[in-house]
């Protein structure tokens, strides 16, 4: 009769996973990390929490979230308040962050936008429970 809400997981809780044998084309909204070990080709990935790319991960579209870390290759946008470039990754387009880290090892072509507070966006909104 009564039913108690759902309980919504932790922001930093990794519940998207795109494995490394997947292939993703299009937007994917989550309130959760997103983790992705394979491609996204033309891709709009965005959350108010995190962000991974690992050693495989292969992306090519749009990421908007509170932080992103990047081991793998990415081409594109990003939106961020932080973005960190670690060891191996190849990252080329345009970073709009408040935070910049660039790992030794990490390749990075192309613009970097630094924020402040006044500039910077809001962090997205999370999606609606259905």
């Amino acid at each position: 009769m009564f039913r108690s809400p759902a309980r919504r997981p932790e922001p930093d809780a990794i519940e998207v996973i795109i494995g490394p044998r997947a292939t993703f084309t299009g937007a994917l909204r989550n309130d959760t990390s997103i983790r992705v070990d394979g491609v996204v080709e033309e891709g709009y990935l965005e959350t108010p929490a995190n962000i991974i790319l690992t050693e495989t991960a292969q992306v090519h579209g749009e990421l908007r979230c509170r932080t992103v870390s990047i081991r793998g290759r990415f081409t594109g946008t990003i939106h961020a308040d932080r973005a960190e470039l670690l060891s191996g990754c190849h990252v080329g387009g345009a970073l709009y962050v408040n935070s910049f880290l660039l790992d030794e090892g990490a390749l990075f072509d192309g613009e970097l936008h630094m924020l402040d507070a006044a500039e910077s966006s809001p962090a997205p909104a999370a999606p609606e429970p259905s």
